[in-house]
């Protein structure tokens, strides 16, 4: 990929989508100081934003204080719990609300996710908002469709050592 220094990037990062991927996949955690790196590729950032859920652990802090620390704006909201037990924590509808809204101050949107459920959102973004779409995520754990809409795919499980951290 021939990369235009010029090119005003926005990074979304589905914190919960990578963790679980890396964790599952490879007992590992993930760097997402060279996540950052690798999406903004020397070009302009104008926003990285890290989408978490709250799980009330004490690590929890740090860990949102050292993504800050590295550029990325943290936004939080709690897990929720229902009546039977259930437990969801889900970011989707609030990555493709910012997405959306930040379109037309981007020319290259990265989302960091491997979710399908993803797909209409970067159609839409390509289609309406004449964007350039990069998706980075874990290959095994990433939707075959997610990865054929993006114009470009980073796949992290090719370079495991750059993109995780082992326990």
């Amino acid at each position: 990929m021939k990369i235009n220094k010029e090119q005003r990037v926005g990074v979304f990062v589905d914190v919960q989508n990578l963790y679980y991927s890396a964790k599952n996949l490879y007992k590992a955690k993930v760097n997402f100081a060279q996540v950052l790196r690798e999406a903004v590729a020397g070009r302009k950032l104008v926003r990285a934003m890290c989408y978490v859920i709250k799980a009330n652990i004490k690590e929890e802090k740090n860990f949102h204080d050292a993504l800050e620390k590295i550029g990325y704006e943290v936004k939080s909201k709690d897990l929720q719990t229902f009546a039977g037990g259930a437990k969801k924590g889900d970011w989707d509808i609030g990555i493709a609300m910012d997405m959306i809204e930040l379109a037309n101050k981007l020319d290259t949107l990265v989302l960091v996710s491997g979710d399908g459920d993803f797909v209409p959102l970067l159609q839409h973004l390509r289609r309406a908002m004449g964007c350039r779409i990069e998706v980075m995520a874990i290959g095994p754990s990433s939707s075959a469709k997610l990865r054929a809409e993006a114009d470009e795919f980073l796949d992290m499980d090719t370079n495991k050592r750059k993109f995780l951290i082992k326990y």
